[in-house]
């Protein structure tokens, strides 16, 4: 005889309750704790509750030209990430062909190379005397001004980095489109632009906001790519809280940069939240 529903239920709060105490120990408690250590600040007279650090932080030039730069960064990834990854999810989920499976393992191949082996494989690619300069200069064309050690370093790195996992959300995505459905729109004569967009993207709308919400918590956050295939200045808020905590030693302004992105982040986070959400409303 199946148990009741009542008889479940305590059952079910036991097994969530270890990955949400896990969450709230790993993550909830740090970043009250974060919050907790930039405002209520150490003086001669004893702790005192001060806005002093994001004070500091939002009249610097140099902490707002690097959180500039992050969410330019950011907001360029996100954009080509969505122009490369849904022309290829389309092709992967519409064709029969065996090229189709070619594609697709090199769509996934990023996400088995570590970041650091990719940002010294960019630079011995794209990097000054590289490989694409000494094929140019073997055809007898100039050298490219070589996007390494600027802004456009950590964004080569970053799209090439993310295409697999957004490649796979929006190929999740397109399996909710039937093909009943694309046949009955292409026999009332739908062209290929009118199934795109009035068949295929407003079901596969949520999973395209997941995709951006994963790949800009991703690259908002990043380290190793922006610190090595990056300018020195000014640099994305990943390696300047690193520099900041190592070099500088500030931890509270460090930490201060730390809740700084993580409010940037959980908009995004909410976002993806929301959307999870909305799919389990029956």
């Amino acid at each position: 005889m199946p148990a009741s529903p009542e008889r479940r239920r305590p059952v079910g709060l036991l097994l969530v309750a270890v990955p949400v105490l896990l969450v709230l120990w790993l993550v909830i408690w740090p970043i009250i704790s974060a919050v907790i250590t930039t405002i209520w600040l150490r003086t001669p007279e004893g702790t005192q509750f001060s806005l002093e650090t994001y004070r500091f932080f939002f009249s610097d030039g140099y902490s707002l030209s690097n959180l500039s730069v992050t969410l330019w960064t950011t907001g360029v990834c996100a954009i080509l990430l969505l122009v490369i990854c849904l022309p290829i999810a389309l092709y992967l989920r519409f064709s029969d062909s065996k090229v189709a499976a070619y594609v697709q393992g090199l769509a996934i191949f990023p996400m088995f190379v570590p970041s650091i082996i990719l940002s010294f494989a960019l630079i011995r690619v794209l990097g000054p005397n590289g490989t694409v300069d000494l094929l140019l200069n073997a055809i007898s064309l100039p050298k490219i001004r070589s996007p390494y050690l600027t802004p456009w370093g950590p964004v080569i790195g970053l799209v090439w980095d993310n295409i697999p996992l957004t490649v796979l959300i929006l190929l999740s995505g397109l399996g909710n489109v039937s093909n009943q459905s694309i046949e009955a729109a292409r026999d009332v004569g739908a062209g290929r632009f009118a199934l795109l967009w009035h068949i295929i993207l407003p079901r596969i709308t949520n999973s395209i906001l997941v995709a951006i919400s994963f790949a800009v918590l991703g690259i908002f956050s990043a380290f190793t790519l922006p610190y090595i295939l990056g300018p020195a200045a000014p640099e994305m808020m990943g390696p300047f809280m690193q520099r900041t905590f190592r070099d500088l030693y500030d931890p509270t302004s460090a930490i201060t940069q730390a809740v700084v992105t993580f409010g940037f982040c959980i908009v995004f986070g909410l976002f993806y939240v929301r959307s999870v959400a909305k799919n389990r409303t029956p």
